[in-house]
């Protein structure tokens, strides 16, 4: 399991810079994505709400422990409105280092049709399973949300979200990086080969076999 690391400036700017990425190639937009870094003793890292990232900066990023609410007087920048399921996804695995939400278009498409992402294409066993499942609804910033994030990530790496986004995690935010943008290609090519005809999904034994091949792959899943 990777050890977390301690809070520091550079810790904090890899946050920023990530986000800056999500924009610049088009897996976000805005300030709608979010992004959270476990750090050694039970705390985590996360993007303040509402913060143009072009105007971040590290001292911005709200550091607060992985349980309880955050502390409204502790002269911090408010944390993201999605702070819960962060730190509710960092508690609940243990091996994850990095959180990343963002709303591609093609995985809010399907979101939006309320439509996960099967057997497709290898690459799905990239996310921990036979398939991209889907979280159910609820209003963004709420712990019913929360609860229906880890719910569907319980054995997973990726979810969409229905009627919202994305999310993705990795054990590094290089990792969860890499995750985000196979996410929102593995939607697009899904949405390409429903327009053509109807897509020929892998077999379970073909899953089995993609995702025990991962267990040596470069990026393999954490």
């Amino acid at each position: 399991m990777p050890t977390a690391p301690e809070d520091n400036r550079a810790l904090r700017q890899s946050i920023i810079d990530a986000c800056l990425e999500m924009n610049r190639t088009g897996i976000n937009q805005g300030t709608s994505g979010n992004i959270s870094l476990r750090l050694a003793g039970e705390e985590m890292l996360i993007t303040p709400s509402g913060v143009p990232y072009e105007q971040m900066t590290p001292d911005m990023i709200v550091r607060m422990p992985l349980s309880g609410d955050p502390d409204p007087n502790d002269g911090q920048c408010a944390p993201s409105s999605e702070w819960q399921f962060h730190q509710a996804l960092l508690a609940a695995k243990p091996e994850t280092m990095a959180v990343v939400h963002a709303h591609p278009v093609n995985c809010c498409a399907l979101a939006v049709n309320h439509m996960s992402i099967p057997p497709c294409h290898y690459m799905v066993a990239a996310f921990g399973g036979h398939d991209v499942p889907l979280a159910d609804y609820a209003l963004y910033g709420t712990a019913d949300l929360s609860r229906h994030v880890v719910t569907a990530m319980k054995d997973r790496h990726g979810c969409l979200m229905a009627n919202h986004g994305a999310i993705v995690t990795g054990d590094t935010l290089a990792r969860a990086m890499w995750r985000m943008v196979e996410l929102e290609s593995l939607a697009k090519t899904y949405i390409l080969a429903r327009s053509i005809g109807t897509p020929v999904l892998l077999t379970a034994e073909q899953m089995d076999d993609a995702l025990a091949a991962f267990a040596n792959y470069g990026l393999k899943p954490a």
